[in-house]
This record gives structure tokens, C-alpha cells and sequence, in this order.
């Protein structure tokens, strides 16, 4: 059976949290998941913007400043959802940039690494606890097919600074997004509440490609037809990851189409590094000191 949103269960009494909600995947899953029941945290860095697609929403639906280029406003945002909220059922690391110039976040990150993977690493661990009283809870990270393009984490030189590539910058942060999930699923699994998932939504048409160079945004935009899907379809497969109740943790969703380019979502694998816990606990540990914070789960020995 093809999985589609009319499979998604209610979600009445449940809170969930969407970085990046107000446009694009982030406002496809926030919606579904509001007309399902749930109370949804739009987490936007432009709170205007963010006022804007609640207002198009049907349900119980609240605006928190997130700024994930800045380690101050991820600190800041976290307080004030534990201010507010004293348990979070969902929490979907769904923000994103692709492509961009050379250029860093507030912290000196590059900004691709920072914003795609540091922010959410960050925002994970501040409201972790949260989610670990919850039964069904879950955490889905959003990566990307490009995690296999030009992918691989640069441990001798994570921001860039002596070259520059566009597309291997964005491979690293979304080859991270995959490592920090199973990782984190390691860590988790002794708890028995709270999961780690991820999913990518294919090649889909959104505003994200705006950056991609114009040798690579052209033919895309001219093939969109052909080789893309609509936000509403590439948010199925967070959306699976997130509420069906066959998930496991560790799993990674995505298109069922030819090169996960698009369709309904499905299992998936990713690539062989991505899976490496070696690599993986070293990302963790670069991670904690670059970012200052410290997830309440301690590292065990579980297979994902």
C-alpha cells in the first residue's frame, strides 16, 4: 500500500515542534500534523513570516523565534519552549540551506554545517528532555540524496577555511544530519521512550535550490516538471518517519521512486559512511565542544 497523509493518525494531545515551518516542507508537515490534532511550534527564524503561515493553518498552531545560525537565539528558543511546553511529543530538525555562498554563521560556523547540522545538534540536546518522559516521542531529522554527493566530514577542516566547495559543504551537513540521527538512536535506545529517525524528500520544488549555482539551478528548474515533486508530496516521507506507528528507531524514509527522486515513502538506506559509529561518535564529540551543549543520554553499545 502507497503511504499518503490519509494514513497519518491523529495526533490530539500530542506537541510537536517544526524548524523552518513557515514555507516549503516545513509548512506541508506543520499543517498536516495541525489537521491531524496536534498542537504544532512553528520554530522560524522570521517570526512575521511565521505569523503569516499560521494564519493559513487550521489548528492549534504557535510562532517561536529559532534563529539556527546563532547559538544564542537556539538557547533562547529552547527556554522559552520549556517555558511553555512542559513536554514535547515531536521534535522535526526540518530547516535547511543548500547551495550558499561561502559565508558563516554568528559563531563562525560555515554556514551550510552550522545551520544544517550545529543548530539542530544544539536544539536537540537543549529540549531532549522534554521528550524523554514521552512514550512514542520522536526526533526526525531531515537530510537530503545529497549526503552522497561529494559527501564527507572534514574533521581537519569542518568550516571550510582553506577551500570552498558549495555542493561538498551542503554533502557534509546533510551527511551529518544522518550520523547525528543514528547516534543519537544509539544513545536513546536504553531509554525505551523517545526515538531517533530520519528522512529526505527527494528532489523537490521549494525555494532551497534558490542558492544552487545557475549551472545547477537552471536544469533543474527547466526539468522541474519531470524530475521534482510538489513540498506536499516531499514532505511525506517526515511525515511517515514522524507519526506512523510501524517506525523504528534508526530507520531512514524516503521516495519510492527512481533514485529517490520522488514518489511515496519507503524505507531507505543511506550511504556506507554514514553508518561508520566510529565516524559517528567523533562527529558527536567535535559536535558537543563546538557547540558547548550535552545531551542528557550517554553513549551505549546498541547496534541501530
Amino acid at each position: 500500500m502507497k503511504w499518503t497523509e490519509q494514513q497519518i493518525p491523529r495526533q490530539d494531545g500530542r506537541v510537536a515542534v517544526v524548524t523552518g515551518a513557515n514555507t516549503g516542507l516545513g509548512f506541508e508537515t506543520a499543517r498536516r500534523l495541525a489537521e491531524r490534532g496536534a498542537s504544532v511550534v512553528l520554530a522560524v527564524r522570521d517570526t512575521e513570516k511565521g505569523k503569516a503561515a499560521a494564519a493559513r493553518i487550521n489548528g492549534d498552531v504557535s510562532v517561536r523565534e529559532l534563529d539556527l545560525t546563532s547559538l544564542e537565539s537556539v538557547r533562547a528558543a529552547a527556554a522559552g519552549l520549556r517555558a511553555s511546553h512542559p513536554r514535547i511529543d515531536l521534535l522535526i530538525d526540518n530547516a535547511g540551506v543548500m547551495y550558499t555562498p561561502k559565508q558563516s554563521t554568528r559563531d563562525g560556523f560555515e554556514m551550510q554545517f552550522g545551520t544544517n547540522h550545529l543548530g539542530h545538534f544544539a536544539l536537540t540536546g537543549l529540549v531532549l528532555d522534554l521528550l524523554l518522559p514521552v512514550p512514542g516521542s520522536r526526533v526526525v531529522t531531515v537530510s537530503s540524496v545529497g549526503h552522497r554527493i561529494r559527501a564527507a566530514i572534514h574533521f581537519d577542516d569542518l568550516q571550510w577555511e582553506h577551500s570552498y566547495s558549495r555542493v561538498g559543504a551542503y554533502g557534509q551537513s546533510k551527511l551529518a544530519n544522518l550520523m547525528f540521527t543514528y547516534q543519537l538512536q544509539r544513545r536513546l535506545a536504553a531509554h525505551g521512550t523517545t526515538v531517533a529517525v530520519a528522512a529526505h524528500p527527494g528532489v523537490s520544488n521549494t525555494e532551497l535550490i534558490r542558492n544552487a549555482p545557475a549551472a545547477v539551478r537552471r536544469p533543474i528548474t527547466w526539468l522541474a516538471p519531470v524530475i521534482t515533486q510538489p513540498a506536499t508530496a516531499g514532505a511525506l516521507p517526515t511525515l511517515r518517519a514522524a507519526t506512523d506507528p510501524s517506525v523504528l528507531g534508526g530507520q531512514y524514509y524516503g521516495p519510492d521512486g527512481l533514485g529517490e527522486a520522488r514518489g511515496y515513502p519507503r524505507l531507505v538506506t543511506s550511504s556506507p559512511d554514514s553508518y561508520d559509529v566510529s565516524l559517528q561518535q567523533r562527529l558527536w564529540a567535535v559536535s558537543e565542544d563546538l557547540t558547548g551543549v550535552r545531551f542528557p543520554v550517554g553513549e551505549a553499545a546498541v547496534a541501530v
